[in-house]
């Protein structure tokens, strides 16, 4: 075992670029990601070689060694020595599981490489797919690590001839991948080639791996794997190629260092002056220009407080400096600089550009956060996820006196994972926490009875959306004074900028000229966009459409508040709106203040919105699923009539070793009871995964019935409102 060496040692070789490599992990759910990290974590002697391959030693949490899945990202400080050349290598290890790919793409903003895992058996699966393309989207360069290649020999019973067919097309349709998803410019030089050794073969549970480097330099063949297998001598086969040195030596070779990925990554994820000293600082990764850096993940520690993970791309961090949290517009302290070691924390005092610091102190600090000590500079932008919230539970104390406690646990859990959305209904008063599937709340529950605070949950329920059908004449609403009028029309807004704005592509927040060209492309001109007065993150927009009118500047704010209500809470079951678009049309207001404040224009404003959506017609959205599932081939037919019982669909099916592969959607709110219905048609032997697709109008024959159950749901009456309430005549 390797000696880790101590931090003076680490700061002394990170003092030069070259010998600096930022890397994650990322895969499909149980294709041996934390596995193979252990086998990387014993090379460096942060754990014992014997426990490498069973320790899960990334997988620190409780929860996750109880699970046997990935839930947290993982920071780990590692030191390799190639080719007599020291290295420091920070590496995170990511989840796999589709509930958590929230904090696989905020990891992907820290890193310069990827390893992708991919079993050899089930080769290119979706989660496999969805990763790469985020990867690829943030500009990280992939390299292919090839797992379990023990079931060819041991289950599949492969001759080597076979084993080098089926791995080289495992390589082909990762390829595909990156033909499809990456940049021009990366196409074809980021393609994994074997004979390059950006392609690796192994088993992560036996501990050993090979590439074409490790095959020249050892003299080993695909033969010798299999004879290993055949003649018990396994252990040999590790002795002469560990896994640790097959894929360290790979992401030393064909992962950048840091001040080499800035050159290109910068110009992608910071959209200020390149030619300014800021932009220039940043493109150098230069330890002596400001200090820039963006938060990816907070760890909270019991002890400690808040903990800013995230990459430093400019200047040196220092204990006790003071920083700007650029959004949210406040300074902040940090306490001391640290780097994580799986969960163990070394304070270093300082660190230059191109690392991952840990940093304590920054209370304010949230994921995406930019810190600077800069006032004023230009965000990184932020990073966009591939799902969105579409379950919710109903949580509340056992014990009303825990409520206050609950309302912390919850708060501090926003702060760890942002794609949990805590909201109380001001109504019935519950606590609603929304996620990313059930496995997502189930976890965030167990982290709450974890802190001893007995909870009641409800059932797992299904987020709905409601969006426009058509588009009306303007209509026009009355304060409650009697004394101002709105009038107000809406239109089904672009799908494109519906999804800009959900994307944070466009928002408040986003430089005015960068929005103008974005919008442009869509074919919007120059009058609308600055008449824009309200963009909402769920892809809302309202413009100004009056002419000559007093008075609209000062109530701008009173008219967007009323916008804002029914954007959260629609007509037809208070659920969010999505891609509607607004116009203002006319403005009657009253001459006096205090006679059109707030307290008149908010809810004349929201009558005119309500309005103008049941006169253009709404529709309720549902989210729809994207399942894969593996099953024995004989059984595929099993699998369609249960999916098809489930209002969802077969899409494609394709054949892998002894298992089909059976694509299809289905509809969020059929999958409450799909394990025991899959289970009984399949005697157990289906395994599966979903992630959220698309949303999708509920069919006429359903509506009516969804919109009384969400309503009973809510304690609301079970007609929705009409025209009529909302509109008033001249």
């Amino acid at each position: 075992m390797a000696k880790y060496k101590s931090t003076e040692q680490v700061l002394k070789i990170i003092k030069n670029k070259e010998q600096i490599r930022n890397f994650g992990v990322i895969a499909h759910v149980d294709h041996g990601k934390t596995t193979m990290s252990d086998s990387l974590l014993a090379h460096s002697g942060i754990i014992a070689p014997s426990a490498a391959g069973t320790a899960l030693a990334m997988d620190f949490d409780k929860e996750e060694q109880e699970r046997g899945i990935t839930i947290y990202q993982a920071n780990v400080t590692l030191h390799y020595t190639h080719k007599g050349t020291e290295y420091v290598i920070n590496m995170i290890d990511t989840p796999g599981h589709v509930d958590f790919s929230g904090r696989v793409v905020r990891s992907l903003r820290a890193i310069d490489g990827a390893v992708v895992v991919c079993d050899a058996v089930e080769g290119i699966m979706t989660q496999t797919e969805t990763v790469t393309r985020m990867a690829l989207e943030e500009r990280v360069k992939p390299v292919l690590f090839i797992n379990k290649v023990d079931r060819l020999i041991k289950e599949l019973r492969l001759t080597p001839e076979k084993m080098q067919e089926t791995l080289a097309n495992v390589v082909s349709n990762f390829n595909d991948l990156i033909d499809t998803y990456a940049e021009p410019d990366y196409k074809d030089k980021w393609k994994v080639k074997i004979q390059e050794a950006s392609v690796t073969f192994g088993s992560a549970k036996d501990k050993w791996a090979i590439n074409v480097d490790v095959m020249k330099e050892k003299g080993i063949t695909f033969k010798d794997v299999i004879d290993a297998y055949q003649n018990g001598k396994v252990d040999e086969l590790v002795a002469k190629a560990p896994l640790a040195e097959a894929v360290l030596g790979m992401v030393v070779k064909h992962h950048p260092p840091p001040h080499e990925a800035q050159r290109y990554r910068i110009p992608k994820i910071w959209k200020g002056d390149l030619d300014s000293d800021i932009g220039k600082a940043l493109l150098a990764c230069k330890d002596d220009g400001p200090t820039i850096m963006m938060v990816v993940n907070m760890v909270l520690d019991k002890a400690a407080g808040p903990v800013a993970v995230g990459r430093l791309f400019s200047g040196t961090i220092k204990d006790g400096q003071t920083i700007n949290i650029i959004d949210a517009k406040r300074e902040g302290r940090i306490q001391s600089v640290n780097f994580f070691m799986g969960n163990q924390r070394e304070q270093v005092g300082e660190l230059g550009a191109g690392n991952i610091p840990a940093l304590m102190g920054l209370i304010e600090a949230r994921s995406g956060n930019t810190i600077s000590s800069v006032s004023g500079i230009k965000m990184f932008e932020g990073v966009s996820y591939v799902s969105e919230p579409v379950v919710q539970v109903a949580v509340e104390p056992k014990h009303p006196k825990d409520l206050p406690k609950l309302v912390e646990v919850l708060r501090q859990l926003t702060i760890e994972d942002p794609n949990l959305v805590v909201k109380i209904d001001e109504e019935s008063g519950e606590t609603i926490i929304a996620g990313m599937g059930v496995l997502h709340l189930d976890v965030a529950t167990h982290r709450i009875q974890d802190t001893k605070i007995e909870i009641i949950t409800s059932e797992p329920l299904i987020n709905y959306r409601e969006t426009v059908k058509g588009a009306c004449e303007p209509i026009m609403s009355k304060s409650p004074n009697r004394h101002n009028k709105i009038f107000m029309k809406v239109e089904p807004l672009e799908p494109k900028i519906g999804d800009m704005l959900r994307s944070g592509q466009i928002g408040e927040m986003k430089d005015k000229k960068e929005m103008a060209d974005l919008l442009k492309a869509q074919g919007w001109d120059t009058d609308t966009i600055k008449r824009i007065m309200k963009l909402d993150s769920r892809g809302n927009v309202m413009i100004n459409g009056t002419k000559g009118v007093q008075f609209v500047g000062e109530s701008t704010d009173s008219i967007n508040s009323g916008f804002e209500e029914v954007m959260k809470e629609g007509p037809l079951c208070k659920e969010q709106m999505r891609d509607c678009k607004f116009t203002f049309t006319h403005f009657v207001p009253h001459e006096d203040t205090a006679h059109r404040g707030l307290s008149q224009l908010g809810p004349a404003s929201r009558r005119a919105c309500m309005g103008a959506l049941l006169t253009a017609g709404t529709s309720l959205l549902e989210p729809i699923l994207a399942i894969e599932v593996r099953v024995p081939t004989d059984m595929v037919g099993n699998v369609a009539t249960v999916l098809s019982g489930k209002r969802g669909k077969v899409l494609d099916m394709s054949q892998k070793g002894a298992l089909s592969i059976v694509v299809g959607e289905i509809p969020a709110s059929e999958t409450f009871t799909l394990s025991e219905e899959m289970r009984g048609q399949t005697a157990g032997k289906a395994m599966w995964n979903s992630h959220f697709k698309m949303w999708a109008e509920v069919p006429k024959s359903r509506l009516s019935e969804a919109i009384v159950e969400i309503r009973k749901r809510k304690g609301l009456a079970p007609d929705a409102p009409t025209v009529d309430e909302f509109i008033d005549k001249e």
